[in-house]
């Protein structure tokens, strides 16, 4: 089992307890039946935006595939999008805020940057270039180095940023 799985119920059990701390005080400073109209609406919306998110991933991925592309950019994208509409959708203040928070497109940006970095750290280079395409890396002209190397890096094209691939030692 991974180290971080162990947390996950104590860590639903503080959103739960979170969520009930919310409403209550929701509650008393707007009235329980506004209260729930609120969490009512919110998870509406968030079902009518889940049946959205779902289908706009769906022809985004289809696009890039149909395309030639690689599809990682319009699925993270449908997975944050599907995330937020799934948390505004669950019954719950905060879940709700969350969700919404992650449909709203700067914060959907930087979301979607995460989840690219984590996938990129947690599969191998080759899936990660299948998924989201060759990585962009700088070749700098002129740079320091302390120690002459047995092997210097070749610079190429007059240091601009050029494309290109990382691939595995062993794997083509």
């Amino acid at each position: 089992m991974r180290r971080g799985l162990r947390f996950v119920p104590l860590a639903l059990l503080l959103a739960v307890v979170l969520e009930l701390a919310v409403f209550v005080g929701v509650g008393r400073a707007l009235g329980f039946g506004a209260a729930v109209l609120l969490v009512f609406a919110a998870s509406l919306l968030g079902l009518v935006l889940l049946r959205r998110e779902g289908m706009r991933a769906w022809r985004g991925f289809r696009a890039a595939a149909s395309a030639g592309q690689p599809p990682g950019g319009q699925v993270t994208d449908g997975l944050v999008g599907l995330a937020g509409a799934l948390l505004l959708a669950v019954p719950g203040l905060v879940s709700g805020l969350v969700g919404l928070l992650l449909l709203v497109p700067p914060v959907r940006r930087l979301t979607r940057v995460g989840v690219r970095r984590a996938t990129e750290r947690r599969v191998s280079s080759m899936v990660a270039g299948d998924l989201f395409g060759p990585r962009t890396v700088r070749v700098r002209q002129g740079a320091p180095q302390p120690t002459p190397q047995p092997e210097q890096p070749v610079v190429v094209d007059g240091g601009r940023a050029i494309e290109g691939e990382i691939v595995e030692p062993g794997r083509h």
